[in-house]
Parts: C-alpha cells; sequence; structure tokens
C-alpha cells in the first residue's frame, strides 16, 4: 500500500491558489476601470432615460418609458440616417483599405515601415483639424470640385442624390468623405495585420491548381482575412455611428447624424432624459448588430 508524504498535498493546493490568484490580480485594475467606466455610466444613463422634469426643477426617475417613444419618434430620421452614412463609410474604407493592407503587407518591402507610417500619420493631427481641412479640399471653385463637375462626376453624384446644387460642401458626400479619410486608418491597421499573416504557399498551390485570382482572392485570401475584415469594419462602423463632427463642419441640416442630436439635447435643449433614450437606443441597436454580424462572420478569434 502506497502512503503520500505528509504535507505534499497542502504543498499542491497551495501552488494551485497561486495560479488562481495571480491572474485575477492582474485582471482587477481592468475590472475596477470597467466597472467605474462602463458599467456605472451605463446604469446612470438607464436612469437617466426613464426620467422625467426640468434642469429648473429637477428630474425624478418615474419609469418614463415614453421618452424612448418620444426620441424615435422625433429623432428617427437622423437615426436611420447615421447607420447609412457609417455603413457607407465602411464599405468604402473596406474597397481602399484592403488593397492597401495587401500592398504593406506583400508588396511593399522595405519601405513597409514607411508606408506604414503614412498610414497612422493622420493621428498626429487633430480629428477637428483633420476634418476642417476638407473643407478647403471640396470648396466651390476648388481643384477637385472643377475636375468632378468636368467628367461629369458632380452630375452622377447629383442623380443619386448625394450632392444636391452641385455642390460638394453641405452634402451627404461630403460627410462620408469625411468620415472615410478619418476612419481609414481603422480599417487598414487590423487588415494588414490579418493578410500579413497569410502564408504565400497558400497562393502557391492555389496557382498549382489552376486558380485564377479571382476565385484565388474568394477562396483563400478572403476566408483567412476574415478576422481583420470583422475587427476593421467594427472599429469603423461604431465611431462612425455615432461621429458629428463631420456632419457639423462638412454638411448641412439635411445631414444631421444621431451624435449630433445627442450632443445638442445634452449640452443645448439641456433635455437630458431624452438625450440618454437616445444614447441608450443607440447603443443597443449596435451591440445587437455587432453581435449578430460577429456570428455571422464566424470569426473565432473575435467571438
Amino acid at each position: 500500500m502506497a502512503f503520500a508524504l505528509p504535507g505534499a498535498r497542502p504543498r499542491k493546493s497551495a501552488k494551485r491558489r497561486r495560479g488562481l490568484f495571480v491572474p485575477a490580480i492582474l485582471l482587477l485594475p481592468a475590472l475596477i476601470w470597467l466597472v467605474f467606466f462602463f458599467v456605472v455610466p451605463t446604469i446612470a444613463l438607464a436612469s437617466q432615460s426613464l426620467q422625467t422634469g426640468s434642469i429648473y426643477q429637477g428630474f425624478q426617475f418615474t419609469w418614463a418609458f415614453s421618452n424612448y417613444t418620444e426620441a424615435l419618434s422625433t429623432y428617427w430620421s437622423q437615426m436611420v440616417r447615421s447607420f447609412i452614412y457609417a455603413a457607407s463609410a465602411t464599405v468604402f474604407t473596406l474597397a481602399i483599405g484592403f488593397p492597401l493592407a495587401w500592398f504593406i503587407a506583400h508588396r511593399s518591402g522595405r519601405f513597409k515601415n514607411i508606408v506604414l507610417v503614412l498610414v497612422v500619420a493622420p493621428f498626429f493631427t487633430n480629428f477637428l483639424i483633420r476634418t476642417l481641412a476638407w473643407q478647403t479640399i471640396l470648396v466651390d471653385g476648388g481643384f477637385v470640385a472643377n475636375v468632378m463637375k468636368t467628367t461629369g462626376i458632380t452630375g452622377f453624384l447629383n442623380w443619386i442624390g448625394l450632392v444636391p446644387n452641385d455642390s460638394l460642401l453641405g452634402s451627404p458626400f461630403a460627410v462620408i468623405c469625411g468620415l472615410i479619410y478619418n476612419f481609414l486608418p481603422f480599417m487598414v491597421l487590423p487588415l494588414y495585420t490579418s493578410v500579413e499573416r497569410i502564408d504565400q504557399r497558400y497562393l502557391d498551390a492555389a496557382a498549382d491548381l489552376y486558380s485564377n485570382g479571382w476565385n484565388t482572392f474568394w477562396k483563400v485570401i478572403w476566408p483567412l482575412s476574415l478576422p481583420g475584415v470583422v475587427a476593421g469594419t467594427l472599429l469603423t462602423f461604431i465611431p462612425a455611428v455615432g461621429d458629428y463632427i463631420n456632419a457639423k463642419i462638412l454638411g448641412n441640416a439635411n445631414t444631421t447624424m444621431v451624435g449630433k442630436v445627442i450632443e445638442s439635447e445634452f449640452l443645448v435643449n439641456l433635455n437630458y432624459p431624452i438625450a440618454a433614450a437616445l444614447s441608450f437606443v443607440l447603443m443597443i441597436i449596435i451591440i445587437v448588430m455587432v453581435s449578430a454580424y460577429v456570428r455571422a462572420a464566424g470569426t473565432e478569434e473575435l467571438v
């Protein structure tokens, strides 16, 4: 009969407890940050969205779900417009960012680091200044406006409703251009990280099996780059939906996005319950859409 040495089991259990204790200590700062700067504000926002009153008389929690119906019935067009603009900007940033990311990862050679710096260089400038620069780029009578009018692009954009009155500024086209420019790095960097890991031997194997470039892209490159695609689209779409700087500077009253409405309700109209209800609805819609999108994409690295 075998006997365990005295004290052997306690030493093993102590080591196991230390193995569980150390990760918990390392996670504690992040958990504290998450609780104080996400959980608590979210609960406060939900509570505020169910209050009634005014800034002068004070607000009271009254389970006022009517705030949600009032907010949606009044500002549903701005909500829908925000999702349309954000989705359009996300699609175009993906179309621009994927070839750029592939070029950086597989074709830039020794200039890879330089090109990466150029991609993130806009971050060295204030977001507001970058957006204001587009006023100069799209100004009436400027080089871009003249070229687009001469080539008929402005007329086409007018026909599809993106450029009313043949003016690039103060149009949905200008707002979407601003969103694309400001959020393009958020698309390129995750795509670059993903496509850089694609083994060249997969492409060689596809060529050996007489696959053309289009089939190779859809059957090999696209599936392997999906984690980067999903990450890039989320990092672009989510902040673009809530953005209001581009619509305020490059658009007009007919291009107002929901972020501007929330800002006005909080800071101008001082209608905190309606602003909180809009914010909460926007957050819930984004969470539902992101969850469905990630699940549909089937990217296990992000689930």
